[in-house]
């Protein structure tokens, strides 16, 4: 009756079989009514998931440049201590306000974790911590990019269902129709 697909995708959104025969797909349920009623529900919620999906993976594309130039700015801060080098820099004081600083042998940095969290780490110890973070959202945008491929699938399926089940059912009273007038 349909084909064999996975029931979910590896972060669990389920899968929509493809309705190979809808009089067959019909048997099995209540009514036309009830299966596009179902049908329409399952399409809102994987339009629901595409949309949530959509936002984190714009959050992220945001996040991952920002995370590399912080990464970046611990690089140039880890050889310049290596050099010995004295550092000049400029500090935002408040909006458009800044002074010029000289950071001579650093051994910290300070690094936002969100929730208006900041956390001081030694150097090395920091580059690690950007490092993972680094990792985790690239990994985590590579996920949300294949449930969005997924999930446009079986968006697709279901629209297809629908349009299918709908045809069917105009058939059908359609026919029944005739036949009464007969």
């Amino acid at each position: 009756m349909a084909a064999a697909l996975p029931s979910t995708n590896p972060r669990g959104i389920p899968a929509t079989k493809f309705i190979e025969s809808v009089a067959d797909f019909l048997k099995d349920e209540e009514s036309a009514d009830a299966a596009l009623k179902k049908m329409n529900e399952a399409y809102g919620t994987y339009k629901y998931l595409e949309e949530k999906l959509a936002a984190k993976k714009q959050s992220l594309k945001k996040k991952i440049p920002e995370m590399k130039k912080t990464r970046e700015a611990v690089l140039h801060l880890l050889s310049q201590k290596a050099e010995g080098k004295e550092i000049q820099a400029q500090f935002e004081l408040s909006d458009h306000v800044y002074t010029n600083a000289t950071i001579s042998g650093p051994e910290n940095v300070c690094l936002w974790l969100g929730a208006n969290v900041m956390v001081e780490y030694p150097i090395e110890d920091a580059l690690a911590v950007l490092e993972g973070n680094l990792a985790t959202a690239q990994e985590h945008l590579g996920q949300v990019t294949e449930d969005l491929q997924f999930l446009k699938a079986q968006i697709t399926t279901v629209e297809v269902n629908i349009a299918r089940v709908f045809n069917h059912d105009v058939k059908a009273r359609r026919r029944a129709r005739e036949a009464a007038s007969e």
